[in-house]
Order: structure tokens, then C-alpha cells, then sequence
């Protein structure tokens, strides 16, 4: 909704070994984001416990979760926004946004039932929060309007949050059985964007740091990302 990822031509592959969020953030030569090895073997075939076939899991959640994390000069994660757009899911349909920064961690959206289960089922266990600190969201009440375009970027604003990103640099697809949240398996696939610029605001005020880019020309990589066409099975 911040670590290495390699596709194939078909760029549709599932791994052997649980997915890395943060290795589809920064994605590149290595297609760790989301922690996917791109010449793996299917899940159910690398040692998945007999109740457990990913061919099973249901639809839990159909929508968009685009991410944008942002680094100090030390390397320190300063604020990570992640945005959602909810087509369909267990818990609703609707818009939100989670803020994760060092003083706490905001979350907005009209219905809270919804945007507080995306906190806490998915982005807390995000990779790009491994070893920060999670607080007891705080829920802000409020419409969140956001505009998402594979072909130019994303805005998003709402409770006091202001949300850019632009300037695509890529388009690929992902699929994988085995996004561990809370220990827990999920199948993933979604269509990936990385962008080249990107700025938060929070109540009026530019946020501290700036987002990182790498991978190579063929395969870029950001920690500004778009994220649609998103399916979560569990």
C-alpha cells in the first residue's frame, strides 16, 4: 500500500523464497522488490504444506496500493505514504492513505473499518517497515480523492496528506504465492511503475528526505512506485 527481483521475458513469475517488498520498490536487475527470484518454481511446488495451495486462496482485496518512501542522507527512512484505491474487498471498498514517520503512524479514509484493516493486515508488515517502529495508528475521518495514471503518475490528497508522483519510468507485471504478512502466505499480482520524481506534504509542510533510484535503463528502479491492477488471495 520499505531489498532483489529478476524477470523473466514474460516478467510473470513466482518465487521459491517469501517476497521482499522492498526489493520491488527499488527493483532493478535483481527483482528482490517484493522479494521475487524471477526463475523460480511455484510456490505450491517449493515445499507449500498440503492445506495450504495457493490455488485455493480467495480474493481478499482488488484495487491499487501505490507506495512512496523517502530516505535522509544517512539512509534512514523519514516517511513512508502508502496510497490506496479499494475496487472490492472483505472489508469494503474505498480510498485511503497510511503515513508512517518516525512520531506515529496516520491513517485517513471516509470508513474506518476499512482503511485501519489496511494498516494493520498489510502495511505494517510491509518490508519497507522492517526493524521501524509501529505505533497505534491514529484515524483521521476524511474523503480521499486520488487520480492514478500508468501513463503519467499519481495524486492523491486527503486529511492534511498531499501526494505526487510523476514521470513513469517503467511498466512491468508480478505474481507471486508467497507475501508473507504476519507469517502469513498471500498471493500477490499486481502491474508495477516506478517513478522518477515524487513529494509528500503533510498539513502544508514538505517532508524531510528524498526517494531513491537505481536499477539499470532496461529495468529501473525507485522508491516512488505505482502499483495497480492489484489482487491480494488469501
Amino acid at each position: 500500500m520499505s531489498s532483489t527481483r529478476t524477470p523473466t521475458n514474460a516478467d510473470r513469475s513466482r518465487p521459491s523464497t517469501p517476497v521482499s517488498r522492498r526489493g520491488l520498490v527499488r527493483m532493478g536487475t535483481a527483482l528482490g522488490a517484493m522479494g521475487l527470484l524471477a526463475t523460480a518454481t511455484p510456490a505450491s511446488a517449493a515445499g507449500d504444506a498440503p492445506d495450504d495451495n495457493p490455488a485455493l486462496r480467495k480474493p481478499i482485496l482488488v484495487g491499487a496500493n501505490p507506495g512512496l518512501q523517502l530516505f535522509d542522507v544517512s539512509g534512514s527512512c523519514t516517511a513512508y505514504l502508502s496510497t490506496w484505491q479499494v475496487q472490492w474487498s472483505t472489508h469494503g471498498a474505498g480510498n485511503a492513505l497510511v503515513l508512517w514517520r518516525p512520531d506515529g503512524v496516520r491513517v485517513v479514509g471516509e470508513d474506518p473499518n476499512l482503511a485501519l484493516w489496511l494498516a494493520d493486515h498489510f502495511v505494517r508488515h510491509f518490508p519497507e517497515l522492517d526493524g521501524l517502529p509501529w505505533s497505534t495508528p491514529r484515524f483521521h475521518r476524511s474523503a480521499v480523492h486520488v487520480r492514478l495514471d500508468l501513463a503519467s503518475g499519481l495524486y492523491a490528497r486527503g486529511g492534511g496528506i498531499d501526494v505526487r508522483m510523476t514521470e513513469v519510468l517503467d511498466r512491468r507485471a508480478f505474481a507471486t504465492d508467497r507475501f508473507p504478512l504476519a507469517g502469513v502466505d498471500h498471493s500477490l499480482s499486481l502491474v508495477f511503475a516506478p517513478c522518477g520524481r515524487a513529494r509528500a506534504l503533510v498539513d502544508g509542510r514538505p517532508q524531510p528526505g528524498a526517494i531513491t533510484r537505481g536499477g539499470t535503463p532496461d529495468r529501473p528502479s525507485s522508491s516512488a512506485f505505482l502499483a495497480a491492477a492489484e489482487v491480494w488471495r488469501a
